[in-house]
């Protein structure tokens, strides 16, 4: 049986700009660009209890908390954290498996101290976070991922929660089905239509129930709601894509996205420029004032070989948006994806030469 620990760190960005300037600690931080278009990045514990909330349009976290602090994010900084963080953790295992730059899995089925338990073995992670990089962070432990992450909010911040085998059949039924990994909106509001909005209700439906409403997904759920994930933790996993993308201050027509275009496919390039693996399919993402999704993509015989070819690419992609040159743009996007180890692509002579 595996042992597996979720670490979260708490607010992580407010939490870093807080501990960085004392002038912020215990007031309500906002972490996100003023602006009609910005989204919050992270809010500090001070400002949730405002409802405060990522993801939230900032002018309305400015309305929920007039006396918040905002704080423009820097990723730089998050990033030395994430990784001061990370060689934390590999201390205890080499088998970490990062989320973002403010989680991680753990299998510490075997750690490198000889520690007698997992449950002990997350106490020292946090006690180091916190005696090293004076920040909280919130555990789960229990048999596996899916089980692990829900451990890890049970007791934020900076707490620590521990599922057992036996105690699945106890923790798991009252809990809301959306816990479960996948549910999202729409999943939710099906699921509500047949009555479901415990996992003990969705335990009351059959494997075959499920395939039937919900398809391939229908027997993960099967197997979550009865605590079962059999997925290992994999450590640095490969390079799969690699993307930028920017809201505007106003909706633009297609025409004058050129520019914002073309600073993005540099953002794009500059980040394949950490791994050794070829991204091939270049991606266009635009969203509508309305909130549509369009999505273009070009996979080239060879792969982009420099910025220019990326750029290129990238705005031929915006010639196949027919039908929609009078539509107002609110968001767009250049992403790389579709990467392969050198060996396994073609590449152009350009990379070749001096």
């Amino acid at each position: 049986m595996r042992k597996i620990i979720h670490v979260d760190m708490d607010a992580f960005y407010a939490s870093v700009e807080q501990r960085d300037d004392p002038e912020l600690r215990g007031r309500p931080v906002v972490v996100a660009w003023r602006g009609n278009r910005s989204v919050v990045c992270a809010a500090s514990y001070e400002a949730r209890r405002f409802g405060v909330r990522s993801a939230m349009p900032a002018v309305r976290a400015e309305r929920l908390c007039p006396e918040a602090v905002f704080v423009p994010p820097d990723f730089t900084r998050y990033r030395t954290v994430s990784r001061q963080v990370r060689e934390i953790m590999r201390r205890h295992t080499d088998l970490v498996e990062p989320l973002s730059l403010d989680e991680a899995y753990l299998d510490v089925t075997e750690n490198k101290l000889g520690l007698p338990s997992a449950t002990e073995v997350a106490k020292v992670i946090r006690d180091q976070i916190r005696g090293e990089l004076n920040l909280t962070a919130s555990a789960g432990v229990a048999p596996n991922k899916f089980l692990a992450k829900l451990a890890s909010d049970m007791r934020k911040p900076d707490g620590q929660f521990v599922i057992r085998p036996a105690d699945i059949d106890t923790v798991l039924p009252p809990l809301p089905a959306a816990r479960i990994p996948g549910i999202g909106r729409v999943t939710d509001q099906r699921l509500e239509q047949i009555g479901v909005r415990t996992i003990a209700q969705l335990r009351e439906l059959s494997q075959g129930q499920l395939q039937q409403q919900f398809g391939r997904y229908g027997q993960r759920l099967y197997e979550l709601a009865r605590g079962i994930d059999e997925e290992p933790v994999v450590p640095d996993r490969p390079l799969q894509s690699v993307s930028a993308e920017d809201t505007f201050e106003r909706d633009v027509p297609l025409a004058e996205t050129e520019a914002t275009i073309r600073r993005l496919a540099e953002k794009t390039w500059a980040g394949t420029r950490k791994t050794q693996r070829i991204g091939r399919t270049v991606v266009l993402k635009l969203k509508t004032a309305d909130f549509r999704i369009l999505t273009r993509s070009h996979t080239p015989p060879s792969p982009p070989a420099s910025v220019e070819e990326l750029t290129r690419i990238a705005l031929s992609l915006r010639e196949r948006v027919i039908g929609e040159e009078k539509t107002l743009y609110r968001l767009v996007g250049v992403g790389l994806g579709n990467f392969r180890e050198p060996d396994d692509a073609p590449l152009q002579a350009a990379l070749f030469e001096a």
